[in-house]
């Protein structure tokens, strides 16, 4: 017989990029003391990889809820949401977030990527799954554990997307699905496009804002009321992993829909619960979120100096505004000797190879934060010009 761990070997080309030293994952942080840096190797260096667009993570009004909740309630629940592990906090929560979102009904869950898997949920075998090309690994999988077939529209092909909306069997119940704003390239989808799409030909709109939600439009509301479109999304995901500075997700939709996904998403209900801590701090983080727009504006502030810099220096910077941009260096070699070499001039950013992007299209991808001043934007920029022309890189 063949042994099973016999496949468990590291991919050549992660071999490859240990020896040199350039070897760009699980690099241990010691310690984050705020204002867009963070402690490497027993050195400080910027962070610019971070999710944590609005810089809530240390935010002491956080750190006191999760603290509180964490001393009244413990530090877990022991149990999924279904039977004994559901609490008055997360309650309150799904009740906050839908009255912020225009939505009927919350279901909150323990991760991101849990929120999004719990959508395989209605994927039925007499649907049809329409979803961007470029949506992100857990939605892949959401789609794998549905029933439905799977269609993929090349990234904000809306001509191609229409295409196949028109080739759709009538009987058909069709779901399009997309990211508000995309995790690796920073740009946003062609919503309007999308929603007179799905009007016409009577699809709906599945939308995973959570990249956007606390940082796009008048309200923090993410990609869809920045377009003037929340009403039209019919379900949509988040996590608190990003804006919200801890961990977590949620499902956002009509009433009947939350309620069957509450006794039908196996995802959801074979979990334990969001811990006491975690639940508490989104809370917190939704206030902030609502009441103080100022942070949107000092992280979109340092986005646009980011995107104008690297444009300066010749990259190709895609449309969008938004916080994470990521620079095509080519293969996955170059680019992890780019991430290291930037690592020493004292920036940590994210390098992002095959299978996650195609190959020889390897990526750093770069963002910033409301902690990042001016002077901090033009360090990273500096720290890019120097590392690109050493590696002789091509501009754009």
């Amino acid at each position: 017989m063949t042994d099973p761990f016999s496949k468990c070997r590291l991919p050549g080309e992660i071999e490859a990029l240990i020896a040199p030293g350039v070897y760009p994952f699980y690099v241990p942080v010691e310690e984050r003391p705020g204002g867009g840096e963070a402690v490497v190797g027993g050195r400080r260096v910027l962070m610019a990889g971070s999710n944590d667009y609005l810089a809530l993570s240390g935010d002491p009004r956080l750190k006191e809820a999760g603290t509180r909740a964490l001393r009244r309630l413990g530090a877990g629940n022991s149990g999924s949401r279904a039977l004994n592990g559901t609490l008055a906090l997360h309650q309150r929560l799904e009740e906050e977030l839908a009255a912020f979102l225009g939505h009927e009904a919350v279901m909150v869950v323990s991760t991101g990527y849990q929120a999004n898997l719990a959508l395989s949920a209605l994927f039925g075998p007499r649907d049809l799954l329409l979803a961007d090309r470029d949506i992100h690994a857990s939605l892949i999988d959401a789609a794998r554990l549905g029933l439905a077939p799977l269609r993929r529209y090349r990234h904000n092909d809306l001509d191609q997307l229409e295409r196949l909306l028109a080739e759709a069997d009538p009987a058909a119940g069709v779901l399009v699905l997309t990211e508000g704003m995309f995790s690796v390239g920073g740009d946003l989808c062609d919503l309007p496009g999308i929603v007179k799409l799905a009007e016409r030909h009577g699809a709906r709109i599945v939308l995973d804002s959570a990249h956007d939600l606390g940082l796009l439009g008048p309200g923090g509301r993410g990609a869809a009321e920045h377009f003037g479109l929340q009403p039209a999304v019919d379900v949509q995901t988040l996590t608190f992993s990003k804006c919200f500075g801890t961990l977590g997700g949620a499902v956002a939709g009509p009433g009947h829909v939350i309620a069957y996904l509450r006794h039908s998403a196996r995802a959801a209900l074979f979990s334990a619960s969001l811990p006491p801590a975690c639940t508490a701090a989104a809370l917190a983080a939704l206030d902030v979120v609502r009441t103080e727009p100022e942070r949107r504006l000092a992280v979109l502030s340092a986005a646009e100096r980011l995107r104008s810099g690297l444009a300066a220096l010749g990259f190709a910077v895609p449309p969008g505004g938004t916080p994470t941009v990521s620079l095509r260096v080519g293969d996955a070699m170059t680019c992890c000797r780019f991430w290291s070499e930037l690592l020493e001039e004292g920036v940590l950013a994210n390098a992002m190879l095959p299978p996650g992007v195609p190959e020889g299209r390897a990526l750093i991808r770069l963002s910033v934060t409301a902690a990042h001043t001016a002077a901090q934007v033009d360090r990273i920029l500096d720290a890019v010009s120097a590392v690109a022309t050493r590696l002789s890189l091509p501009a754009g």
